[in-house]
């Protein structure tokens, strides 16, 4: 069965296989989610990536983790997560401080106002989920999760090079 998605974005011949058609539509599916996720999140001043930031740190605890280990977990990769943290602290979201036996390690830990936040949007952060996937039975949620792992766990090739012509 054929997706919307070529009426959806107006095009009017084919697509050129089906693997297309279904990285254009996770593509168009993951930005609209992300979307509404992120009107969620700036009504309270913070990105995707800064809200991923916190839940992180929130989970490892009073510990809290070197900034190589955050930049690893974040779902959406971010080139800078200096600067990121950087926002943040100036916020009072996280504190860093410099490893003592390793003065390269700098370990960033949410602070009690980076806790209060998440808190916060605890609740309407699974509102959004709910609304933008709660149509689906447990079984197909299941099933999509089970498509996208098995998507996730094929290690890329190098990317396939134009031939010069």
């Amino acid at each position: 069965m054929p997706s919307h998605l070529a009426a959806d974005i107006k095009q009017k011949k084919r697509f050129t296989s089906l693997e297309q058609e279904a990285f254009l539509l996770l593509k168009r599916t993951t930005s609209e989610l992300a979307e509404i996720g992120d009107q969620v999140l700036k009504a309270s001043g913070l990105s995707g990536p800064q809200y991923n930031v916190l839940r992180i740190l929130r989970g490892a605890g009073a510990k809290g983790l070197a900034c190589g280990e955050i930049s690893e977990r974040l779902i959406t990769r971010d080139p800078d997560i200096t600067r990121l943290l950087d926002r943040m602290q100036k916020r009072g979201l996280v504190s860093r401080r410099r490893d003592e036996a390793d003065r390269r390690v700098i370990t960033a830990r949410i602070t009690s106002a980076g806790l209060d936040l998440l808190a916060r949007l605890d609740a309407p952060v699974n509102a959004t989920h709910r609304e933008q996937l709660g149509h689906l039975t447990k079984q197909q949620l299941r099933t999509l999760i089970g498509i996208l792992d098995v998507v996730r766990q094929r290690k890329p090739t190098k990317p396939i090079s134009r031939r010069k012509t």
